[in-house]
């Protein structure tokens, strides 16, 4: 199995992208990983917010295969505990999904078709974090998940 975060937007708060690369790194020990950003779309004059979603929408739409399976990041997502998320993705490599793609939307939010396009959705918290810290909340959820399944210490 393979799994992409995608982010709309980069990283620029340099204390976030270190957090980031180093549980990049460490959940390559255990897994294919890798992080694509896609350009956050700036508003124009007389350009909507609804504009912007959709555009960003199709920029994300293009990285999915159907046989794909996509999970996005959203408020309105289900909220899972350390080792339930472990044991989603647990399940998920039982059936045999061999590429699983994360999606952090911009501050507009998903599209509509970004939203009928996936599998799940999934909430990291009723908090609400501004889109970097997310990028760096989920790595790690990602790296302790992992480290769950294969028996190792870290979320002790």
């Amino acid at each position: 199995m393979k799994i992409y975060l995608i982010n709309v937007g980069k990283t620029n708060i340099s204390y976030l992208a270190d957090g980031i690369h180093e549980f990049e790194k460490r959940i390559r020990r255990y897994i294919p990983f890798e992080i694509l950003e896609i350009p956050e779309l700036k508003k124009i004059k007389g350009s909507s917010a609804d504009t912007l979603r959709e555009a960003e929408g199709r920029s994300l739409i293009k990285y999915i295969e159907k046989s794909d399976y996509s999970i996005l990041l959203d408020k309105k997502g289900k909220e899972l505990d350390s080792v339930e998320f472990s044991d989603y993705l647990q399940k998920l490599m039982n059936k045999g999904i061999s590429t699983i793609y994360f999606f952090t939307g911009g501050v507009n939010g998903f599209s509509g078709e970004v939203f009928s396009r996936a599998n799940d959705l999934l909430s990291l918290s009723k908090m609400t974090f501004t889109h970097q810290m997310v990028r760096l909340i989920f790595t790690e959820q990602l790296y302790r998940a992992l480290a769950i399944l294969k028996g190792d210490p870290y979320h002790h």
